[in-house]
């Protein structure tokens, strides 16, 4: 599941709509809903992503935060590291490899080392 996909989840079951229901006013399939919800498409369209907004009455800082959630939440992530230093390279792939066995600690101690100047 994407940051983004769990949002949507989390505004939906507040909202107290199912996946079926909400696919059909947002007129989309609800197999798509279903793969955008667990990470298994790419980011929304602008257009869907605002449709989402209206639809769940999010405005200003509530969207925007939407908004920069989906913009990170490419489930198929490509780091390209050509004309980076070998150590840019080594990273990237270290990363790759141990992604899956990350604990909860390591992600959250990484975030904090990555959102620390940015």
């Amino acid at each position: 599941m994407t940051p983004f996909g769990d949002r949507v989840r989390q505004l939906r079951e507040q909202k107290g709509v199912n996946l079926k229901q909400m696919a059909a006013e947002l007129e989309i399939s609800s197999a798509y809903l279903s793969a955008l919800e667990h990470g298994h498409k790419g980011v929304p369209s602008p257009m869907l992503l605002r449709q989402i907004c209206t639809y769940f009455g999010l405005i200003w800082d509530d969207a925007d935060a939407l908004e920069r959630l989906a913009a990170v939440s490419d489930p198929k992530v490509v780091v390209d590291t050509a004309g980076l230093s070998p150590k840019h390279t080594l990273v990237a792939n270290l990363l790759a490899r141990r992604m899956p066995g990350l604990t909860e600690q390591e992600l959250d101690r990484l975030l904090n080392l990555l959102r620390a100047d940015g």
